[in-house]
């Protein structure tokens, strides 16, 4: 954490007698430029000078590490210290922490505004005391010094041309979701070999992250991310504008609008995109693939029903098909809407979002519980029955549930295609999620229209009743494991209160069963039943809820908990790094961790090959993850990558992980 920046005092002060710590390390002389003018500005400097060249010091705000200067200076009654005046700093990122440093010596230029009544000779000496950090690259050491400075002494012409001189217009600074972004004028013919903002506000921005910068004219637009847990806005903005080679000038913001687009000057450059044509066959791909995929394993059910009516008739199944593929692809063009919405309102959200929110896994319950409950004969629903009407809206809702439930994983060809959807304009984006819901609706639509594939079903019968009821065991199962879910997203209070929900729902439906067989009016019954359960639950669960913490996860590996620092720390390490993001609603995540990750040759492997293993749990919403996700190009899970030792780049393994692949990996890096 970094400590407050330069502090300084405007006088009175105590000064000590002698220094607490010595400046053995970093040596401080104070110099002060000819006698103080009443009525003027009297120029002191600092000068900092290493005992040896791989101690430095810090800027005002020194970064994520170390400590800016504290000064007090023994001032007469109305003399006024101004804010000191520092040269550009270097950056020095040490495991993935960034450091405002200076290497070698350094002078800070300190001014004090004289009253206009100050006698001559007021001031026969000056004492201060200045308190800062001395560090090199593995220790740091307090360093004080107790100052005295008398008129005369001191290069003060090169100092002056040292220090970042004052931009002579104010610049203009907004936050935008993530981003402070910063419009500096500039001239558009000035040349910038490799432009950084140092910002002056602490716990505002990320230090270490990449910078923007685009021209507009004879503006200069950087893009800064904000610091995860800072404090996310400020009043005003001050900072160093370097330009490459020790050059910059200082300046000062205040909140106003700052241009959109220009000209890339500097910056992480955005990855070559793909022809829009192969993410459209990359969508239509993924979603076709979804349909072998575990993560449509719970909805099967459905599923195999609307291939059973597909048998019936050809105008029947052609209606079915369509029915079902509209749904289909409604569901993820909505969600891809939402989606899209949610992120352009700085939300860091990901695909399979609805999965992360408890209240939306409650509701997915209860319709899972009702469904089986219908599969298995206790009551019926015209929407969703196989022997009453409502064929086709039927379809449409089986089609709207199986996208909804079955799309919280990427597969092969999806992940590209989604993570383009991210960055394409809204219009290219929705077609990208229609297209992935095409994919998935596409067999259900080819026996429609495809009489020799319909030919291969089975015909209608009373099989289909049978069938119906074998059915309810998936669906029911499908229920157990999101009742599973929501104990792991709100606690087991939570999914108490949820589990009594269902009974309560049930229960309601049974009678409204008892009521059909007897040709008596049912549904005003359910809604008294099931009235009570439903407002306990509203009140109950919002107060019950308690949020998931990113704690340790039970691992053969013993995985730590990702977060960038950690993953910076593993990599600075020198050894394999192995990250891999999951979620509990992610089936194909629990496959691939039962089959490849969590396997005792997995565990010997990686502890020969000192292999470091972080893990990274988005069953909730979190922040950070979908940021990092987004930079790797993924919208969701799993994601799993691998560091090599020393390699710039980490590589991205497949989404289905065979048995051994880890562990050959492992052996390959000793």
């Amino acid at each position: 954490m970094a400590l407050s920046g330069a502090a300084f005092a405007q006088a009175p002060a105590a000064i000590p007698e002698q220094a607490r710590y010595g400046d053995a390390k970093i040596a401080a002389v104070l110099y002060a430029d000819g006698a103080p003018q009443a009525g003027g500005e009297w120029m002191l400097a600092l000068r900092f000078t290493p005992s040896a060249p791989e101690w430095h010091g810090y800027w005002s705000n020194p970064g994520d590490a170390g400590q800016g200067m504290k000064l007090a200076l023994d001032l007469p009654p109305g003399w006024r210290m101004g804010e000191p005046l520092y040269p550009v700093p270097q950056r020095l990122v040490i495991s993935g922490l960034m450091n405002h440093i200076y290497e070698g010596a350094y002078t800070v230029l300190v001014p004090v505004r004289v009253p206009a009544g100050a006698e001559q000779g007021a001031l026969q000496r000056l004492r201060g005391h200045v308190e800062y950090l001395a560090c090199t690259d593995k220790i740091c050491v307090p360093q004080d010094a107790v100052l005295e400075a008398r008129p005369g002494g001191g290069d003060f012409a090169r100092w002056r041309a040292e220090a970042a001189p004052p931009l002579d217009a104010r610049a203009r600074f907004a936050v935008a979701g993530k981003l402070l972004r910063v419009a500096i004028p500039l001239p558009a013919a000035m040349a910038l070999s490799d432009p950084h903002v140092f910002v002056g506000n602490a716990r505002l921005v990320a230090y270490a992250a990449p910078q923007t910068f685009r021209r507009s004219g004879d503006v200069l637009v950087a893009e800064i991310p904000l610091d995860e847990y800072g404090v996310g806005k400020a009043e005003a903005l001050t900072g160093i504008l370097g330009f490459g080679d020790d050059a910059g000038v200082r300046f000062t913001a205040a909140p106003g609008d700052v241009p959109t687009g220009g000209t890339l000057v500097s910056g992480p450059k955005p990855a070559a995109m793909p022809p829009l044509w192969t993410l459209i066959l990359g969508a239509l791909a993924g979603g076709l693939l979804l349909n072998i995929m575990p993560c449509v394993f719970p909805i099967l059910s459905l599923k195999a029903l609307s291939l059973a009516r597909a048998g019936e008739s050809e105008a029947a199944a052609r209606a079915e098909g369509l029915a079902y593929t509209a749904g289909v692809v409604l569901a993820c063009t909505m969600l891809g809407a939402l989606l899209l919405i949610l992120r352009a309102g700085g939300e860091q959200v990901g695909w399979a979002f609805q999965l992360q929110e408890p209240g939306v896994v409650v509701a997915l319950l209860v319709l899972a519980a009702a469904i089986a409950a219908n599969f298995a004969g206790l009551f019926e629903l015209p929407a969703v029955s196989v022997n009453m009407g409502g064929e086709k809206a039927g379809a449409f809702a089986t089609g709207l549930l199986a996208a909804f439930v079955a799309t919280p994983c990427t597969g092969p060809f999806m992940a590209a295609a989604l993570g383009a959807a991210l960055l394409l304009p809204v219009g290219q984006a929705l077609l990208l999620f229609a297209c992935l819901g095409l994919g998935l609706a596409l067999p259900f639509l080819a026996l429609g229209f495809v009489p020799p594939l319909r030919r291969m079903l089975p015909r209608p019968g009373a099989w289909m009743e049978r069938f119906r009821r074998i059915m309810a065991v998936p669906m029911l199962l499908t229920a157990l494991a999101l009742l599973w879910l929501t104990v792991q997203l709100g606690g087991r209070a939570f999914g108490l209160v949820a589990l009594l929900l269902v009974a309560g729902v049930l229960g309601a439906l049974f009678i409204v069963g008892r009521l059909q067989r007897a040709g008596k009016m049912a549904w005003p019954a359910f809604g008294l039943v099931a009235a009570p359960f439903v407002a306990f639950a509203a009140i109950a669960l919002p107060n019950l809820y308690e949020a998931k913490g990113a704690g340790q996860r039970e691992s053969l590996l013993a995985s730590a908990p990702f977060s960038a620092e950690a993953l910076a720390e593993a990599r600075a390490g020198g050894k394999p790094v192995f990250l891999y993001f999951t979620a509990d609603w992610c089936v194909t995540c629990k496959v691939n961790e039962a089959a490849a990750i969590e396997r005792e040759s997995t565990r010997a492997a990686f502890a020969k090959a000192g292999v470091v293993t972080l893990v990274g749990d988005w069953t909730v919403r979190d922040e950070a993850i979908t940021q990092f996700l987004n930079e790797q190009g993924a919208a969701g899970v799993p994601l799993y990558l691998w560091y090599a030792p020393g390699a710039a780049a980490p590589e991205q393994l497949p989404q289905f992980l065979t048995p051994d692949l880890l562990a050959e990996k492992a052996s390959a890096g000793r």
